[in-house]
């Protein structure tokens, strides 16, 4: 992976992308899956909704910090499998053969196979809403993945990759910030 324009890391999250997010506590690296997310603003600070039955949660709330990778299509098989285990029960990055890479800014690794992952600093915690908001300190993007449709999931035990795509960069132009541009 190579190091991304930060200004557009929003762009890999708006579109509600599955997610692998990774910790590590200062012993155990780990990784949970996650679809419940959402882009707050650009600057970018991305919400995921979690709480006390994932280990990561923990982790997070001792740590301030993890890694929120974007998988890709082809990694859907992983996805789920990372999310069916509980971290006590293996070494997930060995179980599921997911690539580490080490991170800049925090302890967490990236994760090498996936399109994109954001460094992470925990802003925020609403524990009404078990919302834990992130503001995303470094991107990292893997220029050289051939799969880029990221995985979404219905909530049913079903998922779609990203469709057709079109570009109307030209008739947003007034509203979007420089820099931004993925495609």
């Amino acid at each position: 992976m190579n190091q991304g324009n930060i200004k557009r890391a929003f762009t890999y999250f708006e579109s509600g992308a599955v997610l692998l997010v990774t910790t590590n506590d200062g012993v155990k690296e780990n990784v949970m899956t996650i679809s419940w997310q959402m882009v707050l603003d650009f600057s970018p600070r991305i919400a995921i909704a979690t709480g006390g039955w994932n280990e990561s949660f923990h982790t997070i709330l001792k740590t301030k910090e993890c890694c929120l990778c974007i998988p890709s299509f082809d990694m859907i098989k992983k996805v789920v499998q990372v999310g069916t285990t509980h971290g006590s029960e293996c070494d997930k990055f060995t179980c599921f053969a997911l690539t580490k890479a080490k991170a800049a800014k925090v302890r967490a690794p990236l994760i090498a196979d996936c399109l994109a992952a954001l460094e992470c600093k925990l802003e925020d915690y609403v524990e009404n809403y078990g919302l834990l908001i992130f503001k995303g300190i470094l991107l990292w993007e893997n220029s050289q993945k051939k799969e880029r449709r990221v995985i979404h999931a219905n909530g049913d035990g079903t998922f779609f990759a990203d469709g057709e795509f079109r570009n109307l960069r030209r008739e947003m132009a007034p509203r979007l910030l420089e820099g931004v541009e993925r495609f």
